[in-house]
């Protein structure tokens, strides 16, 4: 049995998706906090346990019988992050799971200039001490992302951004459709993968090129002080650890931590993955 937790998620609930397409339905199971958001799954036979990260125990109950789990990561940041991976790991290692797969990120490094991908390479740590077969996802920036940040430009035309650098942005249901074939071929990577990205890496300023394209519009590109988006941020409601948390994707990008791009994440899917046009071009034109 395959077991996916964060299942209500974006990326997880895609990977079931993906998995039912390829297995039956009795051969996967979900690890959610509220079960019945995932009535839905179980209706469709679907094992579905409630398994909460601050509660080993229910972690180790909803792994039951898995021979392969795939650990979504947490949407924390910091030690409350690597805690909680480190209770799935624990529980997955006292529930006899036989493969572990985790939804880790390109760049994922102990020197990162972005928390996340410290918590990453903390993770990854965790994995390789367990002496259990395990592979690290390194999934591309989410293009979803990138989304968010366009989002006042959408209305304005002015992309209003700290100094950034390429990102290999990458879509979600590329992402869960690479889960999915790796998954249902055991084996196919031990430890990290290679950077599982999108066709190009793009900054903004080719950004809002592209989105001039795709509304017909004029679009500038504005690169704000650190310390002004930081204040910014601030001033629109967000906790400074978040503040802080978004500055620092764009001094990582500014090192060049997310500008790989690699041909692995097309040969897993069997095309070529969505290209940020595309992903843009949903987002506002559909």
């Amino acid at each position: 049995m395959i077991i996916v937790t964060g299942s209500t998620g974006s990326l997880g609930r895609r990977t079931v998706e993906r998995l039912l397409e390829r297995l039956p339905a009795d051969r996967i199971g979900v690890s959610v906090r509220d079960p019945s958001k995932a009535q839905d799954l179980a209706d469709r036979g679907v094992r579905v346990r409630q398994g909460n990260f601050d509660d080993p125990a229910s972690l180790v109950h909803a792994f039951e019988g898995a021979e392969q789990l795939l650990l979504v990561s947490l949407d924390r940041t910091g030690e409350d992050c690597v805690t909680g991976h480190r209770a799935a790991i624990d529980a997955a290692v006292k529930a006899g799971v036989g493969r572990i797969l985790y939804t880790s990120q390109m760049g994922a490094a102990h020197d990162s200039l972005f928390q996340a991908c410290r918590d990453h390479a903390q993770t990854e740590d965790l994995l390789r001490a367990t002496g259990l077969p395990w592979t690290a996802l390194r999934n591309g920036f989410y293009a979803a992302s990138a989304l968010h940040f366009l989002e006042s430009a959408r209305h304005t035309g002015d992309i209003a951004l700290p100094a950034d650098g390429p990102i290999a942005w990458t879509s979600h249901d590329d992402l869960a459709e690479a889960a999915a074939a790796i998954l249902t071929d055991e084996g196919r990577f031990e430890g990290p993968t290679p950077p599982l990205t999108g066709p190009a890496a793009l900054d903004f300023d080719t950004v809002a090129e592209i989105a001039a394209q795709v509304t017909g519009r004029p679009f500038t590109r504005t690169v704000v002080p650190d310390d002004a988006f930081r204040e910014q941020a601030l001033a629109h409601g967000a906790p400074a650890p978040i503040a802080d948390l978004l500055l620092s994707i764009f001094a990582a990008a500014r090192k060049g931590e997310f500008a790989a791009v690699d041909p692995t994440l097309a040969g897993l899917v069997g095309r070529e993955p969505a290209t940020f046009r595309t992903r843009l071009e949903r987002a506002w034109t559909e």
